[in-house]
């Protein structure tokens, strides 16, 4: 298809602009043409909000109308509003995005409302390291979930000294410069840091975690830490393939979401989306699962298994993944959560016995 220039005709008001825009674009078979106007006009005109529709029916600042048509000729080449803009939403707050980053989606939201809602149940008091009173108690009976649903327990004596020697190891492992067994900052690790979406909505919403982000782009990581101080975050950014830039470090949260796309189905895609975002953060190899399959491989890289996993997923790989999760045997419980269209969109494995 042809994208020729736009060229604003003579128009009076915003409102006119924004409708005329929208014509424009929707002939050239976009999506959303409308919303795609009204972001790029508040973008133009540095308004949003009840401000915005207050000045509709406002003159069109002619000293804009170089820009306004500059933008509007890029989306109508298919290039993403949130890469014109710099900017995309997430959780309530604004991130920069660049060509460098995949651009965040609202189903990301609700991995990082999963992450801090288990974390919370697991470690109610942000520390990591002695086990709760809270962990004790509900222990105490000997009974767990399966990652089949199913009780287990009331093994008696046999699982009390397996439960002790399980938690004098974890002890001696997270004793690091201090005392054995002492109390650290919670730890959150972020494969794929992208933008920092995660990490930093993590690091802001829960303070008192230590959160830490990888990425294999040095690009990306530049975007993550200059989102990370816009929010006022501390991160922990690292350049690096997955787990490999963690090795040793002791993670009780692992988060993900990693290229899940077939590398057969990116050239199907929408063009927003194929010919604009990092094909790193999209192609997840012959059938999308192997960085999953990678990770799972990686986790000997840490000192113990982490006891909260959580990852996002493609259309149709949930049980693939729970499966991944099952396999490595680590997590006595396996969720899965749909997004808001009812797709199962995340995984997630946690221990309720272990480490605190």
């Amino acid at each position: 298809m042809k994208h020729d220039s736009y060229v604003m005709p003579d128009v009076q008001s915003i409102r006119e602009a924004f409708a005329e825009a929208s014509s424009f674009l929707a002939g050239h078979g976009l999506t959303e043409p409308q919303r795609s106007s009204q972001l790029l006009l508040e973008h133009v005109l540095g308004l949003s909000g009840a401000a915005y529709y207050m000045a509709l029916a406002d003159p069109f600042p002619l000293a804009r109308k170089a820009e306004w048509e500059a933008l509007v000729t890029r989306r109508a080449a298919g290039e993403p509003v949130q890469y014109i803009t710099r900017e995309q939403e997430f959780y309530g707050r604004a991130f920069e995005v660049t060509p460098d980053v995949l651009i965040p989606r609202p189903e990301t939201e609700l991995l990082v409302e999963a992450i801090l809602k288990y974390g919370a149940e697991l470690w109610p008091d942000g520390m990591a390291g002695v086990r709760s009173e809270a962990a004790r108690e509900a222990e105490g009976d000997g009974q767990w979930t399966t990652a089949g649903g199913e009780a287990g327990g009331g093994r008696g004596e046999a699982a009390r000294e397996d439960m002790a020697a399980a938690d004098e190891a974890a002890a001696r492992r997270e004793s690091g410069a201090g005392a054995a067994g002492a109390a650290r900052p919670l730890t959150a690790v972020d494969i794929g840091a992208g933008s920092g979406a995660i990490s930093v909505t993590l690091a802001a919403e829960a303070p008192a975690w230590r959160v830490c982000a990888g990425d294999i782009s040095p690009g990306a990581l530049a975007v993550a830490r200059r989102n990370a101080q816009r929010h006022g975050t501390a991160v922990d950014l690292r350049l690096g393939d997955l787990l490999e830039p963690f090795a040793g470090l002791e993670t009780d949260i692992l988060v993900s979401n990693p290229p899940y796309i077939p590398g057969g189905d990116i050239a199907g895609l929408q063009r927003e989306v194929r010919d604009h975002e990092p094909r790193t953060a999209l192609d997840g190899g012959g059938d999308g699962l192997d960085p999953y399959r990678r990770m799972m491989e990686q986790l000997p890289l840490l000192p113990a298994p982490p006891r909260l996993v959580g990852f996002e997923l493609g259309q149709g790989q949930a049980e693939q993944v729970a499966g991944l999760l099952r396999a490595a045997g680590h997590w006595d419980e396996i969720i899965t959560i749909d997004d808001l269209a009812g797709i199962p969109r995340h995984v997630l494995g946690i221990a309720r016995r272990g480490r605190t």
